[in-house]
């Protein structure tokens, strides 16, 4: 056989091994295939029967009729006033508990005490809904987006700011700008009837940032003569006096966003808002926001630095002694802001970036303007249908205030002891409480007694707090303004989560004093220099649930000057 003849034996060998390795290749890869298809059909089996037993499990929640896929959009096509609506016809319906579906999402609505105890009282059940991440932009992961042992740490960190003790440093701004409002107000005495709202975010907002101006203070900056008098930023940004600041707009249209948000579907999902008009709105409000807070934040810490090099120096220079030892770290300076208290702590070793600074001064910020803003606004319209509580409400203080003459200031003393008023709020929030809907993320089953079933894990739970607190077991005559229903032996008698103005449990609102403070404060010095009436009172409102209770068109009253 020649070398020629030969060749051709040897490709034919050479082809016949790369045809079988070619099979062994084919047959691999089929099995390749068969198997990532069975494991895909596996995956697919269990998360089917995972969705069936979630849904088996929801079978024993009432609700309207679902449809697949689209649950029951055909029923939440409507305004968010027609959604409140719908809310109290479900309830009156099915009962105290009810299941509407978003698309292949369950909300599980809950107006019963009994219903809500599970929820709001345990220490597991503290998520919040996915939902709140729309605000993480402006606030980050604060206190009220926060969960897990981030926000059990935040919140034991944060707490003894919010101590009664320490409540008297937050009146004299409180008073400031209560005297503000009421002189923009006079603007409207014996005029026609006026939307409250805006002036009371204005207010509001005023307080929450508020400072003392430089002709109040006392001493130099970081002295032991300083007196200041600060809430969140020690920065005060003359919201009533400037309107048109452009940290105030950023604050007002950023909140407006996030609430078109809430109640928008197709604005759910990040990547369509943040193509929206909105989102690129969104984004320049936050610029405008964290910008102003950094400024503020950058230039406090530097004084701050200055008054901690301040304390070391004169603690090596005096000797050492009980009166020394008794000082509390960080209280140079008096009163302060929150910005001042939650440096201080992370200058004495607390776990606190200056990202968690920021952003526990703008959850405040947050959290504490439009909620307060709503609460006096709904206090001004209830009381303007009764000028006679205005009356009583002002002979109680009359009786009570350490320093005679017109429009004192209030002491903590002074205001404690206003037990009618306190009352008087504590009614008008259970008429129209400030967070009507509080939403809860459930990752583990609860038993819910009034259902007598278990919620599976994977719902979100929404306590409806307008409903809750308009059950006739516990407030007979529910649409009845009656302050003596807050009378301590009432109280005694009531089911602890028959009321939850402030949320309640180990999540409700740390700021809750504060903010019936604040509108103890507001209240009164608006109704020494006015009487309210207000505008309509027979006319139905017409409530919708945002981040706040609102009323389309507004929260409209009157005022008239009140004789001296």
């Amino acid at each position: 056989m020649t070398e020629e003849s030969a060749a051709p034996g040897w490709l034919g060998w050479l082809g016949s091994l790369g045809s079988s390795r070619a099979s062994r290749s084919s047959r691999a890869s089929a099995a390749l295939l068969a198997a990532s298809c069975c494991c895909c059909a596996l995956l697919l089996a269990l998360a089917a029967a995972r969705r069936a037993r979630f849904l088996l499990r929801l079978r024993a929640v009432p609700g309207p009729r679902a449809l697949p896929v689209l649950g029951n959009a055909l029923q939440l096509t409507g305004t968010q006033e027609d959604f409140f609506q719908l809310l109290r016809r479900c309830a009156d319906r099915f009962g105290a508990v009810f299941c509407l579906w978003v698309g292949t999402r369950p909300f599980v609505f809950l107006q019963s005490a009994e219903a809500v105890q599970p929820i709001l009282n345990s220490s597991v059940h503290i998520d919040k809904s996915p939902d709140y991440r729309f605000v993480e932009a402006w606030v980050g992961k604060g206190l009220v987006t926060s969960t897990g042992e981030r926000w059990r740490a935040r919140r034991k960190l944060l707490t003894p700011s919010f101590h009664s003790r320490v409540l008297d440093q937050f009146l004299q701004p409180l008073h400031r700008e209560a005297r503000v409002l009421a002189d923009k107000l006079a603007a409207h005495c014996g005029g026609a009837p006026f939307d409250i709202v805006p002036y009371a975010k204005l207010a509001a907002l005023d307080v929450i940032c508020g400072e003392q101006h430089a002709g109040e203070r006392r001493g130099a900056p970081g002295s032991a003569g300083e007196r200041r008098e600060d809430t969140a930023l020690g920065k005060h940004v003359a919201a009533q006096r400037n309107s048109n600041n452009a940290y105030v707009v950023a604050i007002d249209r950023i909140t407006s966003i996030v609430q078109r948000r809430f109640i928008t579907p197709w604005l759910k999902p990040d990547v369509l808002f943040n193509l929206s008009e909105l989102g690129r709105a969104q984004r320049k409000c936050v610029s405008v926001i964290h910008g102003f807070t950094g400024r503020v934040f950058a230039a406090r810490k530097e004084e701050k630095r200055r008054e901690w090099e301040q304390e070391q120096l004169e603690a090596q220079q005096r000797p050492r002694g009980p009166q020394v030892a008794d000082k509390p770290r960080g209280a140079a300076g008096g009163r302060r802001a929150l910005l001042d208290l939650l440096l201080d702590m992370a200058h004495h070793g607390a776990n606190l970036s200056d990202e968690d600074i920021r952003e526990e001064v703008d959850t405040f910020t947050f959290a504490g303007h439009d909620t307060t803003a709503a609460g006096l606004s709904w206090c001004l319209y209830v009381l303007g249908k009764h000028p006679e509580v205005q009356e009583r409400i002002l002979d109680e203080w009359r009786s009570v205030r350490s320093t005679p003459g017109a429009e004192c200031e209030a002491t903590v003393g002074d205001l404690s002891r206003l037990e009618y008023l306190e009352r008087c709020i504590k009614e008008v929030l259970r008429l129209y409480p400030v967070v009507p809907l509080i939403a809860r993320d459930i990752r583990s089953p609860v038993h819910l007694g009034a259902l007598g079933a278990d919620l599976p894990a994977g719902c979100t739970v929404l306590v409806n707090a307008f409903l809750l607190h308009r059950d006739p077991r516990f407030f007979p005559e529910p649409e009845r303004f009656d302050p003596d229903r807050f009378l301590d032996d009432s109280d005694a008698r009531r089911h602890p989560f028959a009321y939850v103005p402030f949320s309640a449990g180990s999540r409700n609102c740390i700021g809750q004093k504060f903010a019936m403070l604040e509108l103890k404060v507001l209240l009164l010095t608006v109704l020494e220099r006015f009487r309210v009436q207000t505008a309509e009172p027979n006319r139905p409102l017409r409530l919708v649930a945002e981040l706040v209770l609102s009323n389309v068109g507004g929260i409209k009253i009157s005022l008239s000057k009140r004789s001296s």
